[in-house]
């Protein structure tokens, strides 16, 4: 598989990772079925992020996917927004453009490109362990009028930077998609364990300055 460099595209994924889940349906368009699976991908750190990925049933047929494999897949971040306790959550996947499946020492790596333009105010905070960051909201344009809304998350001096851009910027990115454990405290007092998935930032241009 060749893989493009970042910047034809405004939305592109690359992700090589051993398969946690296999294949389940998740819906049908057009007479063309789609499953999601998820793939786990290691940082340096050796923390595991567990990443959603669908592909339609046409790339299926032609890999077996089992839990173990290591899998390479191309693609875009998709979302979408799923009514859940009468509330809306957004659903971030890797959308599988092309898949293939290779030996275990190929490695594993995560890389996005994203160009977009913000769509909410960016908003500048400090962790814990008083760090900088910022979070982003970008709208990524796809085909047909539609778009991909995706959280991203910045970190020390591109917090810096990011905390001084507006909505209506339309910047590029190149990062890794993340996912991130947090606990949630309901109405009714109870804490519920959650996912979310976000891409962190490692670059960060603002296009109407080039």
């Amino acid at each position: 598989m060749i893989i493009p460099e970042a910047g034809l595209e405004t939305n592109t994924v690359h992700l090589c990772g051993v398969i946690v889940e296999t294949p389940v349906f998740s819906h049908q368009t057009y007479g063309e079925s789609f499953y999601t699976f998820i793939i786990g991908v290691e940082r340096n750190s050796g923390y595991e992020d567990k990443l959603n990925v669908m592909i339609s049933e046409r790339l299926l047929n032609v890999y077996k996917l089992s839990v173990g494999d290591t899998a390479l897949v191309s693609g875009q971040i998709r979302t979408y927004n799923e009514q859940v306790d009468g509330k809306n959550k957004l659903n971030i996947v890797v959308f599988a453009r092309d898949m293939e499946l290779v030996g275990f020492d190929e490695g594993h790596f995560n890389q996005v490109y994203l160009e977009g333009f913000i769509c909410k105010t960016p908003i500048g905070r400090v962790s814990p362990l008083g760090r900088r960051i910022c979070d982003i909201m970008l709208a990524v344009n796809r085909m047909y009028n539609k778009s991909d809304y995706i959280p991203c998350i910045a970190w020390g001096r591109n917090a810096i930077f990011a905390e001084g851009l507006e909505v209506g910027n339309k910047i590029s990115l190149t990062g890794r998609m993340q996912s991130r454990e947090y606990r949630k405290r309901l109405d009714d007092g109870n804490v519920e364990q959650r996912v979310a998935f976000e891409v962190s930032i490692l670059q960060l241009e603002n296009c109407e300055e080039w």
